[in-house]
């Protein structure tokens, strides 16, 4: 008699699409140069004790939102996504979600 092994999918790593996502974008601006990886987890760590987010995390949207939180305030302070603009954009991309059809995809207006 064969004994039957059943096998059961991973748990995913990240709990929404857009937690593996801001992880890809952080870890492609640390590797492209724009800050180093050090920097960036101590200005993660103060993020998340500002927060009051010391207890043990579960990596979930707290803990994104803190991550999503310091990468703003970084790209902010080096230049290259001012706060204005990042408003901006949110601005646009609700704009373009609001009013698209259902089923179709989300478009930004070309400006």
């Amino acid at each position: 008699m064969t004994d039957c092994i059943t096998h059961s999918a991973p748990e995913p790593a990240f709990a929404e699409p857009w937690h593996a996502q801001l992880f890809a974008v952080t870890v492609a601006l640390n590797e492209s140069g724009r800050f180093a990886w050090p920097d960036w987890a101590a200005r993660f760590s103060e993020t998340l004790k500002r927060n009051g987010l010391a207890k043990d995390l579960d990596g979930g949207d707290d803990y994104f939102q803190a991550w999503l939180e310091t990468l703003e305030e970084l790209l902010a302070e080096n230049g290259e996504a001012p706060p204005e603009d990042v408003q901006h954009l949110q601005n646009a991309w609700e704009d373009a979600y609001l009013t698209t059809p259902h089923g179709q995809p989300v478009r930004l207006a070309r400006t």
